[in-house]
């Protein structure tokens, strides 16, 4: 009896001839390409490079389009940072650890510690004069695995390119793009040609389907040299490719369902696989598959206008993409006790009210914002005209147990805001990490809001209490969105879910720098932004970050930041600043 997915690629063997051959082609280039010298990989990145660069205001303009954005709003500085910037500097950040692999002299720029509870952390950023200047006062740890030392660190780094350790068989590696962020895909692709060695078929998803052409152009080095390939479609697409006796590793950028029904198969057959851990798809599997992800805000001494630029903040972890982000902030854990609570709310409140006016862009989310509603039938809603809800649900302390939020993906805009016990720092933060370890679905993205005085208190307690907080990436005064720009960071959930519950995935992705056994990142950012944070003794020129919402200049801050990254310059660094700081 045949299975499902054969049944599916026999029913498409007519209309599939051009993925056949796609794919054919790819796999008879698999050992061309693992055996290829390091120098021709270079010289293939700075091909891509160039046409990234030229092709990136066709990127941006389609995304904006597709997302409904104005082509004069400065919302449309998200699809520049989280599209062609970010790709942009993923390749630098690679081609840096290429050009020095020699030696692994990368990571002679790089400190390297012993965290509170004794691992090995690296940081990546900043690394150069440049890092400093562009986004001062951010920095990036990544915290190694248990037994990885500060003496043993390099024989954990890029161990795919060790002659001793380096195939020449090579695989093929199919990736599933997301439909949300439109550098996912792409990014995705790149970590398995040049971090696996492995050639790739790329498959869109339908949502951005319309990006097929540009990433042509972009990618054509790759794509003639016959290791990279990019087709569209649909799921029928998806379940030949996924079931292709030639595709050998599988990589997922999206649901848990969509990952179990991979897996372990769909309806009721599949439910009891997954029970019982039996696979119907036995290839190694990689995924990323969002979380609903909290954001902890430590009770301590805020100003009024700490409290405004927080609450910014927030809106932006939640707001940012119209809140399809697989790392949006989805719960806003808050102490009970704090004096500042209220204020905090109502200052959210406003900047839900007042946030740019965009649609709902991605399928199904009118569905998930309705249940949503039936469950919280007192939640707050922000809109204006056709402009989409963002709804707010204030749980009570009776609440705290409502499975709902914390185990449902809204993946849409609405937030849950719940209160904890406690006005000591330390109590609160101990009680809010054991909330979202044993809460919150997925591992993927937590944030902690924390001033300077209140961490300055606790010592290296509150990076011991980091520890405890199991995710792929924390963000401290920063959203874990940073974390994914950033390429030197690796990029998934925490290690060690199992394939039959598997909340937001195994394996990374990103991660330029080629970490063999990173466990987190963790991402830093400053309190208050400048010139303010000069007033309080923090020397950090970074102002309002052009990510968030309620950023003025973002879309022209933005592209000079590319173009910097495309071909620095002073004069162009002057420019980002002036700009930055209208912002």
């Amino acid at each position: 009896m045949k299975s499902s997915t054969q049944v599916a690629g026999d029913a498409l063997n007519s209309s599939l001839h051009p993925v056949e051959r796609i794919v054919v082609t790819v796999s008879a280039n698999k050992e061309k390409w693992a055996t290829t010298p390091v120098g021709r990989r270079v010289e293939l990145l700075k091909l891509i490079r160039e046409a990234l660069v030229e092709n990136a205001d066709e990127w941006a303009r389609l995304a904006s389009a597709a997302k409904g954005l104005p082509t004069d709003s400065p919302l449309v500085g998200e699809e520049w940072t989280s599209g062609p910037w970010a790709a942009l500097t993923a390749i630098d950040v690679l081609l840096c650890t290429l050009t020095q692999l020699n030696g692994l002299r990368f990571l002679d720029a790089m400190k390297v510690r012993t965290t509170a509870t004794n691992q090995t952390a690296v940081q990546v950023f900043p690394t150069t004069l440049t890092d400093r200047l562009l986004l001062s006062g951010v920095s990036a740890e990544v915290w190694m695995e248990p037994g990885v030392l500060p003496s043993n660190l390099r024989r954990f780094v890029a161990c795919a390119y060790d002659p001793m350790r380096q195939s020449s068989v090579g695989s093929v590696s199919l990736v599933l793009g997301a439909g949300n962020i439109t550098s996912i895909a792409p990014l995705d692709a790149l970590y398995k040609l040049y971090a696996e060695h492995s050639v790739v078929v790329l498959k869109l998803n339908p949502v951005t389907a319309y990006l097929l052409p540009v990433f042509e152009k972009i990618f054509a080095a790759l794509i003639e040299e016959g290791v990279f390939a990019i087709v569209n479609g649909g799921t029928d697409v998806g379940v030949f490719l996924t079931g292709h006796p030639l595709v050998e590793t599988l990589h997922i950028t999206g649901s848990a369902a969509s990952h179990d029904a991979i897996v372990f198969g769909t309806g009721e057959e599949g439910v009891k696989r997954k029970a019982q851990d039996i696979r119907v798809n036995t290839r190694p599997i990689t995924s990323e598959l969002g979380a609903v992800c909290p954001t902890i805000v430590v009770p301590g001494h805020w100003t009024n206008a700490d409290i405004r630029f927080q609450a910014e903040h927030i809106a932006t972890q939640k707001l940012h993409n119209s809140g399809f982000n697989c790392v949006a902030s989805q719960v806003l854990i808050l102490p009970q006790d704090w004096p500042h609570a209220a204020a905090l709310l109502s200052e959210l409140k406003r900047v839900f009210s007042s946030a740019r006016t965009r649609p709902l862009y991605y399928p199904g989310s009118s569905d998930r914002l309705a249940a949503f509603r039936e469950h919280y039938p007192a939640a707050l809603s922000f809109a204006r005209g056709s402009d989409a809800p963002r709804l707010l649900a204030i749980l009570d302390g009776t609440s705290v147990h409502d499975d709902y939020a914390f185990r449902t993906e809204v993946f849409g805009p609405a937030l849950t805001v719940v209160f904890l016990p406690g006005a000591a720092p330390e109590a609160f933060l101990e009680s809010a990490i054991d909330f979202a370890n044993t809460k919150l679905h997925g591992t993927l993205g937590a944030n902690v809001i924390i001033d300077p005085a209140t961490e300055k208190t606790l010592g290296s307690r509150f990076e011991a209490l980091l520890t405890d907080l199991r995710y792929g990436t924390i963000a401290v005064n920063a959203w874990t969105g940073l974390g994914f720009l950033l390429a030197q960071t690796p990029w998934g959930a925490f290690p060690g879910h199992p394939m039959n519950n598997i909340q937001s995935g195994r394996g990374i992705v990103h991660n330029c720098f080629l970490f063999d056994r990173p466990q987190r990142s963790v991402v830093r950012a400053p309190f208050r932004p400048f010139p303010r944070a000069l007033l309080h003794g923090s020397f950090t020129m970074l102002p309002r970050p052009p990510w968030f919402i309620s950023n003025r200049t973002s879309a022209a801050t933005v592209r000079k930041l590319f173009a910097f990254q495309a071909r620095p310059s002073l004069f162009k660094l002057l420019g980002i600043f002036v700009s930055a700081v209208r912002g």
